[in-house]
């Protein structure tokens, strides 16, 4: 998925060959100018050959952008909107740009420094005379004379570390790859943000649907009571029939404020998701029943590996910290700087670029840790620890990207086959509700019949809604468990 950048070892060899020549590095050394430090391989995963849940083989795969297969004009907008507004996705682009000014902290090493001073040397310094040298005798008292020097310099300094074993390259290639890991995390981050819209947005118009069958109902309810009404000032209803029928009435009305509620608590909510006050957020008239849910294929679960961002994350830091594992075991080994000075010095400004003012220094220096009370062991263990820690890490992000999928697509698959016995249950009810008030206008049936058919025909059509919401959600659920239809950049598998 993730390979590494073959490393440059020709300057490397023929420096250690340079030392060798000059008897400054043991012979046995020299393989070790290669590299040093683990090599990275992908953990072992088994993955399974196809999902035990089924899919729809004929759909296709999830593509960019995902949510626009809903149909769903204002969705597109408010998540157009969130791309630019969202603080989520602000932060993570921030943390993006840290991660990218840390690699260019990392890759400093493998250039020498210069640095360039201007100088300016002032010194005093006093001397007694004696009484003879004064000519004055021996009554004569002493006499202090003073000399001043003034020293102007110019020079520029460079330091160079020698990468032997290529400790300076793996801290930044492990800087490259946790700043690669930060780009997935925006990624994954974006995922979430979308996908978080789109369910408030469903949630959104599913309490309106709802909303809208309460209050139909009430209207029904209403109508009901009126003819019951009617029929007790003709002597045909009781008085006990119209109360439980307000009853009734009383009862659907009594939902709608809730709905209202969660309602507008999903339009809320979409505010902070997509980076505006919660006023700006006024939702168009729709309804999931105008909307159609897109049918998708999950494909093979080897394809997963490339189609997750957060998988794609977790690998980019295991192989950022195996970098910092080679570097810590490279910090085992003898450290060669170089430095270089040159520059100009004199008495007199004036004569500071004259003959002779050339100052010029050349100096080399192996450095080795001969104790350091386990520091390096310690720093090293700590490093392979948290390659553990990664490697652990990595491993549960796959296997909870199986787990999303395999939910998403039960989900889906249950939720399908809900909604189609939820509408049939609901045309059941509507002919029984319907066969039920038109013998209620005709005198001849009973108040219980009337309730019972009324309750069941609500009942079903706020479940239907219901179920309904919950395939979309399923839908979206499983867009997002296969990543959206993001796909790793071909430079980085």
């Amino acid at each position: 998925m993730l390979r590494q950048a073959p490393q440059s070892k020709k300057t490397n060899v023929f420096l250690l060959l340079f030392l060798q020549k000059k008897k400054t590095l043991p012979l046995s050394l020299l393989p070790l100018s290669a590299c040093v430090g683990p090599t990275y391989h992908r953990p072992a995963l088994e993955l399974p050959a196809h999902y035990a849940s089924p899919q729809q083989a004929a759909a296709p795969a999830p593509d960019l952008p995902w949510w626009t297969h809903f149909h769903a004009p204002q969705l597109d907008h408010l998540i157009a909107r969130a791309a630019l507004l969202s603080p989520d996705l602000a932060a993570a682009t921030a943390r993006l740009v840290q991660a990218d000014q840390a690699v260019r902290v990392a890759g400093s090493p493998l250039l020498p420094s210069i640095n360039g001073t201007l100088g300016q040397t002032w010194q005093r310094s006093g001397q007694q005379q004696s009484f003879a040298q004064t000519g004055l005798g021996a009554f004569g008292g002493g006499n202090q004379r003073y000399f001043e020097n003034r020293i102007y310099s110019a020079q520029l300094q460079a330091s160079y570390e020698v990468d032997f074993w290529g400790k300076n390259l793996d801290a930044l290639r492990s800087a490259q790859f946790s700043a690669l890991a930060s780009r997935y995390d925006r990624e994954t981050v974006w995922l979430t943000t979308a996908s978080s819209i789109a369910n408030t947005y469903f949630q959104a118009l599913g309490y309106r649907d709802r909303l809208a069958i309460a209050r139909r109902n009430v209207d029904d309810a209403s109508h009901i009571l009126a003819a019951y009404r009617a029929r007790l000032e003709a002597g045909t209803a009781s008085a006990l029939d119209v109360s439980q029928q307000e009853a009734l009435l009383a009862g659907y009305r009594a939902q709608i404020p809730a709905l209202e509620s969660q309602f507008r608590q999903q339009e809320l909510a979409l505010g902070i998701l997509v980076g505006v006050p919660p006023e700006a957020i006024v939702l168009d008239p729709a309804s999931l029943t105008d909307l159609p849910v897109p049918a998708v294929s999950a494909g093979l679960p080897s394809s997963l590996l490339r189609r997750r961002p957060d998988v794609a994350n977790a690998e980019a830091q295991l192989i950022a910290q195996n970098e910092t594992v080679r570097q810590d075991v490279a910090n085992f080994f003898p450290s060669l700087t170089l430095t270089a000075s040159g520059g100009l010095s004199s008495i007199a400004l004036s004569m500071i670029t004259g003959p002779g003012t050339v100052v010029a220094n050349l100096a080399s220096q192996i450095t080795q840790t001969i104790f350091d009370n386990g520091l390096k062991e310690g720093t090293l263990g700590e490093a392979r620890g948290r390659y553990q820690e990664l490697a652990a890490d990595y491993a549960k992000s796959v296997l909870q990207a199986l787990t999303d999928v395999e939910t998403a697509l039960t989900q889906v698959g249950y939720a399908a086959t809900q909604e189609t016995a939820e509408a049939e249950a609901v045309r059941t009810a509507q002919r029984s509700a319907d066969i039920a008030r038109a013998q209620l206008e005709a005198g001849t049936v009973d108040l219980i019949t009337v309730l019972n058919t009324e309750t069941t025909l609500f009942n079903d059509q706020d479940a239907l809604a219901q179920v309904r919401i919950s395939r979309f959600l399923a839908a979206v659920s499983l867009y997002k468990s296969l990543g959206g239809g993001w796909n790793i950049p071909e430079h980085a598998a």
